[in-house]
C-alpha cells in the first residue's frame, strides 16, 4: 500500500481515525491512540515488503538506542567529537540507503527514511544545545513513527510536536482541528489528484522524454514545474490535514512559492520545513563557528560558503544523480548572487519597493526557478 495514492488507503484511513476523532470529541488525549495508528499503518504500508520492514525496525532500535545513550552521555560528558559521532552513527542508515547499491542490488533502507533521520539529527543536536533533558520511550516512538508524514514529511520539531500531543485538547478546539484537517486534505486530494493529473495527462505525457529540442524542454520545463508542485503540495497537505485530525499540527510545507520575490524569498515558501531545517541545523552552525574560530576574514565569505555547503547537501540528499548535487549547487549559487546583488546594486536599493520591480523581479524568479527543475528532473541528462 502507498501512502496518499489510491481510495484504498483513504478507506483504511478513515476507519483508523474515526476512534480518534470520537476519542478527541471526549477530549480524551489522542498520543496513545495515535501511535497504535501509527503502527496499524506502519504494518499495513510495509506488508509487501518483510525487507523494508525489517529495515525499519532496525533503523528504530538503532536510533533509539543511540539518542538515549547520547542523552545519557551528554549529562556527564560535553566533547563536541561524541556528537558528531553520534551524528555520523545516526546518518549511516540513510548513506547505505543512498549507496547500498554499490555494494548489493537489495535495497538497503525504507519508505520515509529521510524524513525519520531527519528528525533524530534534529533531536541529537538539540541533546547537545540542553534544549532536551529527557528523552522518553513513549515520546521518541511517537514523534519517529508518527504516520501521516512517514514517507513525504512535512518534517516537524520534536519539542513542538511533543508539547502538543501531551496536551489535552479542548472540546472546541478539537472540532476546529478536524474541520481544518478535512479542509486541507480535500485541498490537497484536489492538488494531487485533479490539478496534477490534469498536468500530467495533457501536458507533461505529451512531450518526448528526452531533450529533442529547445521547444519540448522549455514545454517540459514549465509543465514539470507545475506538475511538482501540484503533487508534492498535494501530498503535504493531505500528511496535515490527516494530523490535524489526530491533533497535531504539522507546520505548513508550502507558501505560493511562484509569487516569490527572489531565491530567499523561494526557499522561505517552497518546502518550507525541510529548507527550515537546513537552515537551523546546517547553515546556521556553520556560520557560527566559523565566526567563533575566525575562519575567514570576512563573514560574508563564511555564509557564502555555507550557503553551498547547504544547499549542496540538500541536493544530495534528494539522491547521489549528478543532476540532484547540480540542482543543489545551481541554487546555492543564486541565493548567493542574490545576495551580493541586494547588497551592492544601487538599482535595488532605490526601486526595491517599486510594483514594477517586484513584478520583474518575481518573473525573473519564477524562470530561475523552473529552470532548476529542469535539471532536478533529470530530463537533460537522458
Amino acid at each position: 500500500m502507498i501512502p496518499y495514492s489510491n481510495l484504498f488507503f483513504f478507506y483504511v484511513i478513515g476507519l483508523i481515525l474515526l476512534p480518534g476523532i470520537l476519542l478527541g470529541v471526549m477530549e480524551k488525549r489522542l498520543k496513545l491512540y495515535g501511535l497504535l495508528a501509527s503502527l496499524l499503518i506502519i504494518g499495513l504500508l510495509f506488508s509487501d515488503s518483510k525487507l523494508q520492514l525489517f529495515c525499519l525496525v532496525l533503523f528504530y532500535l538503532g536510533e533509539l538506542f543511540l539518542v538515549k545513550g547520547y542523552s545519557f552521555l551528554r549529562q556527564k560528558y560535553s566533547q563536541r567529537w561524541i556528537l558528531w559521532l553520534a551524528v555520523l552513527l545516526a546518518l549511516l542508515p540513510l548513506a547505505l540507503s543512498k549507496w547500498g547499491h554499490l555494494f548489493t542490488d537489495r535495497f538497503l533502507g525504507f519508505l520515509g527514511i529521510s524524513y525519520l533521520t531527519f528528525k533524530v539529527v534534529q533531536m541529537l543536536l538539540e541533546i547537545s544545545d540542553g534544549l532536551i533533558k529527557e528523552v522518553r520511550l513513549l515520546d521518541f516512538t511517537y514523534f519517529l513513527l508518527f504516520f501521516p508524514t512517514l514517507s513525504s514529511g512535512p518534517i516537524d520539531r520534536s519539542r513542538r510536536f511533543l508539547d502538543e500531543v501531551n496536551q489535552i485538547i479542548p472540546r472546541d478546539e478539537y472540532l476546529h482541528r478536524v474541520y481544518l484537517g478535512l479542509r486541507k486534505l480535500l485541498l490537497g486530494a484536489g492538488y494531487k489528484f485533479i490539478i496534477g493529473n490534469i498536468i500530467y495527462i495533457y501536458w507533461l505525457s505529451k512531450i518526448p522524454t528526452e531533450a529533442y529540442d529547445l521547444v519540448e524542454t522549455v514545454k517540459y520545463m514549465y509543465g514539470y514545474s507545475f506538475y511538482l508542485f501540484f503533487d508534492f503540495a498535494g501530498y503535504s497537505l493531505m500528511a496535515i490535514g490527516i494530523s490535524y485530525i489526530l491533533g497535531v499540527r504539522t507546520p505548513e510545507n508550502f507558501n505560493k512559492p511562484f509569487i516569490s520575490k527572489d531565491i530567499k524569498d523561494f526557499w522561505n515558501r517552497w518546502h518550507m520545513t525541510l529548507s527550515f531545517w537546513f537552515r537551523d541545523y546546517l547553515y546556521t552552525r556553520f556560520v557560527m563557528a566559523s565566526m567563533k574560530k575566525k575562519r575567514f576574514k570576512n563573514r560574508y565569505t563564511a555564509s557564502y560558503l555555507g550557503y553551498l555547503l547547504t544547499m549542496g547537501t540538500m541536493g544530495i540528499w534528494h539522491g547521489t544523480e549528478i543532476y540532484y548535487i547540480l540542482y543543489g549547487l545551481y541554487h546555492g549559487v543564486l541565493i548567493i548572487s542574490t545576495d551580493y546583488f541586494q547588497r551592492h546594486s544601487t538599482l535595488y536599493k532605490k526601486y526595491k519597493n517599486y510594483p514594477l520591480w517586484t513584478a520583474a523581479s518575481t518573473l525573473i524568479t519564477f524562470n530561475l526557478v523552473c529552470f532548476g527543475f529542469l535539471i532536478f528532473s533529470g530530463y537533460l541528462f537522458k
